[in-house]
């Protein structure tokens, strides 16, 4: 029981010092190391790592589950109380999913005839980045990448070496800018396929991945029921 009541004042203490300023950051568009580097309470790494990736789900700006099958998580949000004397308190505000619908799907495969760049803005303008998605299996790459990194681990005590570089894991994020490296690198992605909403960062990641031949998967797009195989 102290245990509990233990942990439970630490996550009190946590909330009211750094994970509203978190989400903050979060929704401002910063990556996980620009957060590490705002917040004037002491935060370790992991745990920024775990509130900006909840909040990214919570918001949907992730989904877990392929946009349109009707199995996505209610939408939470915090709310921030002040109770008799002036002491505030967070209350967590459960949603009803706004892409929980079913969808039928009307398939696409893209066709190399024209501007991808151009023609991805202008399905993103007409469905809305809120209602566009592009899945994402990055942490499928980082999987593989950290068993190989245990494998190097296992070389090297045998005199061995293993070629980092070459790892696909390190050769995607190699093809984006600065920035958009950063921010696929510092998400905890799940070890599964993942959707990650399109806003204009994404959108431009997706379109340097494509266009260097290291895409392979599908758009959703919400609003026209439309699913771009790539």
């Amino acid at each position: 029981m102290q245990d509990y009541f233990k942990d439970a004042l630490s996550n009190f203490t946590f909330e009211a010092a750094s994970g509203g300023a978190i989400r903050h950051l979060t929704d401002l568009g910063y990556t996980v190391n620009q957060i590490a580097e705002r917040l004037s309470f002491p935060t370790p790494y992991e745990r920024i790592q775990k509130v900006v990736w909840e909040h990214l789900i919570d918001t949907e700006t992730i989904l877990l589950q392929e946009p349109g099958s009707g199995r996505q998580r209610s939408k939470v949000t915090y709310v921030k109380d002040y109770g008799k004397y002036g002491r505030a308190s967070f209350r967590q505000v459960v949603h009803p999913s706004e892409s929980d619908k079913l969808i039928h799907w009307g398939e696409e495969r893209w066709q190399g005839n024209k501007s991808f760049s151009v023609d991805l803005m202008k399905r993103c303008t007409e469905n809305e980045e809120k209602y566009s998605y592009m899945s994402c299996d990055f942490g499928l790459y980082l999987d593989g990448f950290m068993k190989g990194d245990v494998a190097r681990g296992s070389r090297k005590s045998h005199g061995e070496y293993g070629e980092v570089d070459s790892d696909p894991w390190i050769k995607l994020l190699g093809l984006l800018e600065t920035e958009q490296r950063e921010y696929v690198r510092g998400l905890p992605w799940e070890r599964k396929i993942v959707y990650h909403r399109l806003d204009q960062r994404m959108q431009k990641i997706l379109i340097r991945l494509y266009e260097a031949g290291a895409y392979h998967g599908d758009c959703y797009f919400i609003k026209t029921e439309k699913k771009l195989i790539l």
